[in-house]
Formats: C-alpha cells, structure tokens, sequence
C-alpha cells in the first residue's frame, strides 16, 4: 500500500481507514483498457474515522455534506493507464479536499465606507458617461 495519509501536519489518516475500490478505466491504453482495472476509488469513512480530531471532522462534515454519503467522501482517478499513478492521484486528491474542509475560516472582512476621493471619481465618471450618450442624441437642426 501507499501508507498513511498526511492530511495536516497535525492530522494524517492510517490505511486501515482507507477503503479502495478498482474498476476498468475509459480513456487511453487501447486494447489493455479493456483487461485491466486501472480505475481507483478510494473512501475514507470521516463520520466515524478514529484518526480525525473532533474540531476539524464536525468543520469537514459541515463543508463537504455536500459530497459525502453517509458520512463517507470518495475520490476517483482514471487518468493514467497505470493503476500506481491513479492510486497516488486519488490519494492526493483525498489529502486536498480533506485539508480544503478543515482550514480554518478567513478572518472577518472589516466593513470599510468609500474615501471621498473614491466618490468623486465614481461621480465624475458617471458625468462623462451621461455627456457622451447625451451628446449621441438626436440633433435637432436636422
């Protein structure tokens, strides 16, 4: 197997959370597409993992309720014809997406008002705009 996870510096999952699943994969390989099972899948059960700390699973289980099913979230790699690299990218894309969900949120935007100087600029070009669809008016000596 590929080993543990490393999710986080603080968080990496063991194999024995890892459910992996193979299939056979569309794409490229010509006639060796239609023997091997290229194709991986892998689920990592977050709902009732042992590994996650229980501040970051409730903020995973909140951004990806979305994609889980019954508390699990699967990944899926086919884009290489060997199932090596399709395994280390369905893992890597595991890592991501977990390290995606239990990020900690962004700081509160400030609420600011717009400088003086900012509104002058917005209204003046509004005026220049306003002169020249005015000025594409019908002339009226014609």
């Amino acid at each position: 197997m590929l080993g543990p996870l490393l999710v986080t510096s603080r968080w990496s999952v063991p194999e024995s959370e890892l459910s992996w699943r193979f299939s056979r994969s569309s794409g490229p390989g010509g006639q060796g597409v239609n023997t091997t099972d290229s194709r991986a899948e892998l689920s990592f059960d977050l709902a009732q993992a042992a590994s996650v700390p229980e501040d970051l699973r409730m903020r995973a289980l909140d951004r990806l309720s979305g994609r889980l099913v019954d508390g699990v979230v699967t990944v899926a790699a086919s884009e290489h014809r060997s199932q090596l690299q399709n395994r280390e990218a369905a893992a890597e894309r595991l890592a991501q997406l977990l390290r995606e969900a239990v990020a900690p949120p962004p700081p509160k935007r400030r609420p600011t008002r717009p400088s003086r100087g900012a509104k002058e600029r917005r209204l003046e070009g509004k005026r220049q705009r306003s002169e020249l669809k005015r000025s594409r008016g019908s002339r009226g000596d014609e």
